[in-house]
C-alpha cells in the first residue's frame, strides 16, 4: 500500500502561502549546499505528485520552461517526468506532461491510489486538498519545512480542519541556511 505524504513550506508563524497566496517565501536566500542536495534527493526518490488545481498551475508555470532546466535540472527534470494528478472541478484538461485530471470524489480516489503498487503519493502545496484529506484520515506523513520568514498572515495548510488531529514526531533535520525539517505521523 503506498503512502500519502504532504510536503509543505510554512513560515514561522504557520502560514503556507501569504495574504496574496505566493509562496516565494520558501526560496532561501542563504546558499545552503546540504539543503540543496537534500531538494535534489528529494526530486529523485520518486512517486506520483498530487496537486490542486492553484499548485499545480504554479508548478507548471515553472518547472516545464528553460529557466527551470538551466537552473534547477535535476529537478525540473523529475518534477517534468513523474505521474502526476491534479483534482480540479474547473479544469477541462490537465497539459503537463504524465499528468491525469480528476474532477469528483478526492478522498475516494486517493483510497483506491494508495491502494494500487507503486511509489509514494506527495502533495505539494494544496492547502485545500491537504485539509480534505486530513479530515478523511488519509494522509499517512506530514514533512513540514519550517522557513525562518514571519509572514505576519496567510493561509494555514490546516483551514477548515473541523477536529483536533494529534500527531507523534517522527524526524526532524536541520539546514543551515535556516529552514528546519519537521516530521510527523498521526496517532493511530
Amino acid at each position: 500500500m503506498r503512502k500519502l505524504i504532504v510536503f509543505n513550506h510554512v513560515s514561522l508563524d504557520g502560514y503556507f502561502t501569504d495574504a496574496n497566496g505566493d509562496m516565494s517565501f520558501t526560496r532561501n536566500d542563504h546558499p545552503d549546499a546540504e539543503w540543496d542536495a537534500f531538494v535534489a534527493g528529494n526530486a529523485s526518490s520518486g512517486g506520483m505528485l498530487v496537486f490542486g488545481r492553484v499548485t499545480y498551475d504554479l508548478m507548471i508555470s515553472f518547472w516545464p520552461t528553460p529557466m527551470a532546466a538551466e537552473n534547477m535540472s535535476a529537478v525540473a527534470e523529475r518534477m517534468n517526468n513523474l505521474p502526476k494528478v491534479v483534482f480540479s472541478r474547473t479544469m477541462n484538461v490537465a497539459s503537463w506532461q504524465n499528468t491525469k485530471l480528476v474532477k469528483s470524489n478526492i478522498a475516494g480516489e486517493i483510497q483506491k491510489m494508495k491502494n494500487e503498487d507503486g511509489m509514494d503519493m506527495v502533495i505539494f502545496g494544496s492547502g485545500t486538498i491537504v485539509s480534505q484529506l486530513t479530515q478523511e484520515g488519509l494522509i499517512d506523513e506530514y514533512q513540514i519545512v519550517v522557513d525562518p520568514v514571519v509572514l505576519g498572515s496567510g493561509r494555514t495548510m490546516f483551514d477548515g480542519i473541523k477536529e483536533k488531529l494529534t500527531l507523534k514526531l517522527a524526524k526532524t533535520r536541520t539546514f543551515n541556511n535556516g529552514n528546519v525539517l519537521l516530521c510527523y505521523e498521526p496517532i493511530t
